[in-house]
């Protein structure tokens, strides 16, 4: 199989900032990132594309609970497999379309993924991703008093729930996701950053908890023994004391020196923080690796190695 690319894509690549979060607009913004991806594709690269979930199974949940009383709200694993449908679908079919209009010939498929966590991960007695929509401090407190719910203060922007999430062990299915790359198409894969489930005798069994997409693109690059992950969000670069007078723009940057500024806590651990992490595990785990961070228009630009961050070796 040739080296494959991991493109991890943020929020903003399927919804923009506080704005409207019905069906019809969310498709409108992943046809914008899908023609992002086609510029990649068609430069001949293979690509594989994990996604985040974030607020779509916050509302999802919440549609559930406030559904329970006609119908049994389904358990929040089944919830995130649901984003991973609905999520996978609309980028499955940007992307087709796209792929088509660019003369391309490949297809793009979605694949409910399964990513197997310890079930003894500290995480879960901690709980730090935040999942739905943004809700003032006094909306927050009540759902806490109302639901039980633990809500943490999200990067200056609101008061939202957070869940658990640990760190992934496995990609369940990463041999059919070298099957489907090695067909020639186009997997959208441990979108959410995959169902979590923990070992149940010879199978399986989900567990409540959001695994952090970028981990999870970071486990499927190990998986795929790819040689670059493209992490893609909403700012240009990584940045030392960022929103401060003194804020220094990272481009070209050695893993041990990132990983001394993300010990000096740079990156926040609500945004940048986990993309960081996710790019630092993959470039340390193995020789001739790269991770980028950039903008999503810039995802191009940011391979070439004329935009954004990169993380060497």
């Amino acid at each position: 199989m040739n080296e494959v690319l991991v493109v991890a894509l943020g929020g903003n690549a399927l919804q923009r900032g506080n704005g409207p979060a019905d069906a019809d607009s969310q498709l409108a913004v992943v046809h914008q990132t899908a023609e992002q991806l086609v510029k990649i594709i068609s430069s001949g690269q293979k690509m594989a594309i994990v996604h985040g979930n974030g607020p779509q199974v916050g509302r999802i949940v919440l549609q559930n609970e406030a559904a329970s009383g006609i119908t049994p709200a389904m358990p929040f694993d089944v919830c995130g497999a649901m984003s991973q449908g609905m999520i996978g679908y609309h980028i499955q079919q940007a992307l087709g379309e796209k792929m088509k209009l660019a003369g391309l010939k490949d297809s793009p498929v979605t694949l409910v993924t399964q990513v197997r966590v310890d079930g003894e991960d500290p995480a879960f007695q901690n709980p730090t991703k935040p999942i739905g929509p943004f809700y003032t401090k006094e909306e927050a407190e009540r759902l806490k008093a109302e639901k039980g719910y633990a809500v943490k203060e999200d990067s200056g922007r609101g008061w939202r729930r957070i869940v658990a999430s640990p760190i992934p062990v496995e990609i369940v299915e990463l041999d059919q996701v070298k099957a489907m790359l090695s067909a020639g198409f186009v997997p959208i894969t441990a979108g959410g950053g995959g169902i979590p489930v923990v070992q149940s005798g010879e199978g399986h069994k989900g567990v409540a908890a959001v695994i952090d997409k970028d981990l999870a693109a970071w486990r499927l690059a190990e998986g795929l023994e790819a040689k670059t992950l493209l992490i893609l969000t909403e700012v240009e670069n990584a940045c030392l004391n960022f929103g401060k007078e003194n804020q220094q723009v990272l481009t070209k940057v050695l893993a041990r020196e990132m990983r001394e500024y993300h010990k000096e806590g740079h990156f926040a651990s609500g945004s940048m923080g986990p993309k960081v992490d996710a790019a630092l595990r993959f470039v340390e785990g193995g020789p001739g690796r790269r991770a980028v961070i950039t903008r999503l228009d810039l995802a191009l630009e940011g391979l070439e190695g004329l935009r954004g961050t990169e993380i060497c070796s």
